[in-house]
């Protein structure tokens, strides 16, 4: 979503239509060529943006860093919440276009914080651990309330990214359209992310009300 949202940023639409087909990304002298795949292994041949980033394909996804650079992605997803990825030459020289697909070594609270930007109409709230704290009479001690942050994208950037993960036509050729990810009676954007080895996942998911990144 961060590379899409950057790629919303820089003119293209949730309809700009890229190929889904077996690609080879050259890494530069002395290093190993790049052939991402797909998590289910196939090719969809073309795809709208929508459809690529509702059936977390990977292939569409190195090509859109490609195209809108790895330095603009970095700048992004900093901006709204990843920190431990800021947009330095330092970071640069050790990820590369798999950084889409999780190339880069982030916290799940700075991605679920990252993600609620978009639930928020593109402001970001900071996580907060401690909201209230009372005695054993119920007298206020210390209270906090959630700030509303600074605006990182779009209104409508936002809601472009949260409506395509909210969208479960958009999600079921690779997931079924009676997936888990399906939450019957409410509208939930989420996305899942899964290692190569396929031992690890995360989720994140949420609505205006509530953000949330399992393990």
């Amino acid at each position: 979503p961060f590379t899409y949202v950057t790629a919303l940023k820089e003119g293209y639409t949730a309809s700009t239509m890229l190929m889904d087909v077996p690609t080879t990304f050259q890494s530069g002298e002395g290093q190993p060529d790049y052939n991402p795949v797909n998590y289910d292994g196939k090719y969809r041949g073309p795809v709208q943006l929508r459809y690529a980033l509702g059936n977390s394909l990977n292939i569409p996804a190195v090509k859109f860093i490609g195209i809108v650079g790895i330095k603009d992605v970095l700048e992004t997803a900093y901006e709204m919440g990843l920190t431990s990825l800021p947009p330095t030459k330092e970071t640069l020289s050790r990820v590369g276009l798999s950084l889409t697909l999780g190339g880069g070594e982030v916290r799940l609270l700075e991605l679920t914080g990252g993600y609620s930007t978009f639930f928020n109409g593109g402001t970001k709230v900071e996580p907060l651990s401690i909201l209230k704290v009372e005695d054993n009479n119920g007298k206020v001690l210390e209270e906090t309330k959630p700030k509303k942050g600074k605006k990182i994208i779009s209104p409508e950037e936002a809601f472009i990214i949260s409506n395509i993960l909210s969208d479960n036509l958009a999600r079921s050729d690779a997931f079924g359209p009676n997936s888990l990810l399906n939450v019957s009676g409410r509208q939930v954007a989420v996305k899942t992310g899964t290692t190569n080895d396929k031992r690890d996942n995360w989720t994140l998911g949420g609505n205006p009300q509530r953000a949330v990144g399992v393990w």
